[in-house]
């Protein structure tokens, strides 16, 4: 594997982890009824998936210019790593409007 793919990789894999990190931070924050700091910390997880999937787009690029990206076993695991993250980052939403609804009642 080149040296700029595993930078890629790692940036994809970064971007994730920080995603992942502010959601549960944000559903800490609900749980304990600060909602401005959960809408904040949401705020920051959609930034860095936004980081995360430029990431991606970059790989789909250089593939669909025609240059061949090396599939790895890190590679699986930073795709996988986004794509759970994003479904963590969803269901923390969720999560976060039931706290805000338990609150309000």
């Amino acid at each position: 594997m080149n040296e700029k793919n595993l930078e890629v990789i790692m940036g994809l894999i970064l971007h994730a982890g920080d995603a992942k990190s502010h959601a549960m931070e944000a559903i800490q924050a609900a749980k304990t009824g600060d909602f401005k700091q959960a809408d904040d910390k949401i705020k920051g997880s959609e930034a860095a998936l936004v980081e995360a999937h430029h990431t991606q787009t970059g790989l789909l690029t250089e593939e669909a210019q025609g240059n061949h990206v090396e599939i790895s076993l890190l590679m699986v695991h930073g795709q996988d790593h986004l794509m759970t993250t994003i479904a963590f980052v969803d269901l923390a939403k969720e999560v976060i409007d039931v706290y805000r609804q338990i609150v309000q009642k």
